[in-house]
């Protein structure tokens, strides 16, 4: 089998064992929460994929959906399921609890990612783009939406939720 057919075939792989968690990750108490989280999470990260991607930082030479220049699996199944486990994870944690909690999740990450960038043709990093620049952009996402949650929490507070 060539390397861009099994790396096709991982792609197809990893979306499918997403899709699976997926459901485990958003029933749960608090399942507007969890919708929220979900919703919030893909929406930035579509919207940084393709102004990354249009600035010609991120390329996606093999992916699942060739009509689009993004990487639609990473962006609406399986960094959004990181982001859901991560908030819970950290549901009533203090401010050193939610960044030390997040090492676990935006490490691993970023060595897959670099990996991916130096093995595969599964992304192509340019224009300088590095491990650093994905480390620094994951933990900023993360935090972004774990503050989003937060603030509705505090607006919510008192009311019933799902």
């Amino acid at each position: 089998m060539n390397k861009d057919r099994s790396q096709y075939y991982f792609l197809i792989l990893t979306t499918i064992i997403g899709l699976v968690l997926l459901p485990f990750a958003i029933v749960k108490r608090s399942f507007k929460d969890w919708v929220i989280v979900y919703l919030v999470s893909f929406i930035g990260n579509f919207f940084a994929d393709k102004y990354l991607v249009s600035k010609g930082y991120l390329k996606y030479p093999i992916k699942l959906f060739r009509k689009y220049k993004i990487h639609l699996p990473f962006d609406y199944i399986h960094y959004p399921l990181l982001l859901l486990y991560y908030n819970q994870w950290t549901l009533n944690s203090k401010p050193i609890g939610i960044f030390a909690k997040l090492m676990p999740f935006v490490i691993p990450q970023t060595i897959i990612e670099t990996i991916a960038a130096k093995k595969t043709k599964l992304i192509t990093w340019k224009k300088g783009w590095t491990w650093y620049h994905s480390f620094i952009s994951l933990m900023s996402k993360f935090l972004l939406c774990r503050g989003i949650i937060a603030l509705i929490r505090v607006i919510n507070k008192g009311k019933i939720s799902i």
